[in-house]
């Protein structure tokens, strides 16, 4: 049997045409190849014999579609784009801009882009070489932040820059350090200071940032499935060996077509989502999952995965895993688990299982044992911070996710009680005794004195004044299931009143 070969197709910002996606497809189809996937990197991959591809590559000569064979020499840009109007609210970063961005994108980077809002963490924010998280707070202005390609030294710039001038700086930013690989390029050393000391800053308009951006929480939201979101419909599609038929994504695209929906996304998740789908046309997407038998609702700990493109031999280690935190009902909200079997890979990751070869002969090995690696705070937008088990067999290694979970959940509640235990010691000793509200399912304290500055709320903030959609941090439990107690009975009152 002949060894696969993979084409890529790139889509910016994981924005996909509907007739594009179509005319890809149907001549996909041609070639005998009747699935496809979506990778990381939010592009579209196929997989297919040596001759398959060949022939593809051939009719894809003749249309305007840039495509690589087994090759990533270009990377796509990746954006926070999908995520847009369903899971992103209250933010200057529309549509438009994202599309100005890319429009005004003039060259194909070599290094790995992403454009993301700063108040979200469905798409990774720092995994690509050039950063760019836009500012909470100065609308149309950006951080940056570069990682330097093979390395994992990553530097933020201690400026702002405006939208327009992203295309033009990225191109900057890639041409100095593909020109000097031997200051930035795979290199332990290589500076940031060094390399925007080379940049002529005046060319663009730039502000200096008042203090450095702010990651988010990792909270991944439930992205499959048909939901209504302000009066219309949005609709994740997952598959759990990553394989779309091109003949339920030629139906997706004609649906799209006689609806006007002019576009649709891939996600890093890879997956794909479909916005803005009217109520009076809900029931021709009902009728395209049923015709397809497509299943639908997965277990939380299953969509919050990641594992390399293109690679079996780690989605069947994924399969195995999630059997095991299933057979254990092992909740793994907040968190991201990633699988790594490839060197330098980039996988986001709150949890990373590395596997590691044991007597490599010819690419192969005799069998595997696997590291647990945890980021730092368990937050996959910061780098690894620890290393919670190593070397550990197959037949153990279930039992070793499953306490690094137990750990996560552990320095969350620690948190929270130190919280809790800092009010006691910082609170004026004459205080009264008032009241605070405590979650009957897991115990976390809600004090209004403090708020929650972390989720946004400030201190101050009545428990009343908190919106109906308010859930417990720890176990989200809804505002319902916390009841008013006096400080006294938590031992959150000083000792003495003097």
């Amino acid at each position: 049997m002949s060894a696969a070969v993979t084409i890529k197709i790139n889509f910016r910002g994981g924005i996909i045409s509907p007739g594009d996606l179509h005319q890809i497809l149907s001549v996909t189809e041609n070639t005998g190849i009747e699935q496809v996937r979506f990778g990381l990197r939010q592009q579209l991959l196929i997989n297919g014999t040596q001759k398959q591809i060949t022939l593809l590559g051939d009719q894809l000569r003749n249309t305007e579609f840039f495509y690589e064979i087994d090759t990533d020499h270009f990377p796509n840009i990746i954006s926070s784009y999908p995520a847009e109007d369903i899971f992103i609210t209250h933010t200057w970063l529309s549509e438009g801009v994202y599309k100005d961005i890319f429009d005004e994108m003039d060259h194909i980077p070599q290094l790995k882009v992403n454009i993301c809002d700063s108040n979200q963490s469905f798409t990774p924010l720092l995994t690509g070489n050039i950063n760019w998280v836009a500012s909470a707070k100065a609308a149309h202005f950006w951080h940056l932040f570069v990682r330097f390609p093979k390395t994992n030294i990553i530097y933020e710039w201690e400026e702002l820059l405006y939208t327009n001038d992203i295309p033009r700086f990225s191109k900057e930013i890639e041409a100095q350090i593909l020109n000097n690989k031997n200051l930035f390029y795979d290199q332990p050393n290589a500076s940031g200071e060094v390399l925007f000391s080379r940049i002529k800053k005046e060319q663009f308009i730039t502000k200096k940032a008042e203090h450095p951006a702010i990651l988010p929480q990792f909270n991944l939201p439930y992205y499959e499935g048909l939901h209504r979101h302000n009066n219309k419909y949005w609709l994740g599609v997952y598959h759990r060996d990553e394989l779309f038929s091109i003949a339920f994504l030629k139906d997706l695209c004609q649906i799209c077509l006689e609806t006007k929906i002019g576009q649709l996304c891939s996600t890093p998740w890879k997956t794909i989502i479909v916005k803005g789908i009217e109520e009076k046309d809900k029931h021709l997407w009902t009728a395209l999952l049923n015709v397809h038998t497509l299943n639908m609702r997965h277990a939380a700990n299953e969509l919050n995965f990641q594992v390399e493109d293109n690679n079996q031999e780690a989605t069947v280690l994924k399969q195995y895993l999630v059997k095991e935190l299933n057979d254990r009902d092992t909740r793994t909200f907040g968190l991201c688990i990633g699988i790594k079997t490839r060197n330098k890979s980039e996988v986001f990751s709150s949890i990373l299982v590395k596997r590691k070869p044991v007597f490599p002969i010819g690419g192969k090995a005799l069998f595997y044992l696997y590291d647990i690696l945890c980021a730092h705070e368990y937050n996959p937008n910061k780098r690894t911070g620890f290393v919670f088990s190593r070397n550990r067999p197959k037949f153990l290694l279930g039992r070793a996710l499953r306490e690094s979970v137990l750990d996560f959940y552990k320095s969350r509640s620690n948190s929270i009680l130190f919280r809790a235990a800092t009010l006691a010691k910082e609170t004026v000793v004459a205080q009264k005794d008032e009241p605070v509200y405590q979650c009957k399912n897991c115990l976390t304290v809600y004090d209004p004195h403090l708020g929650e500055p972390e989720n946004g709320i400030r201190a101050a903030t009545a428990f009343e004044a908190l919106p109906a959609t308010y859930t417990c941090p720890l176990c989200e439990a809804d505002k319902s299931a916390f009841k008013e107690i006096k400080k006294s009975a938590l031992g959150l009152m000083p000792a003495s009143s003097e």
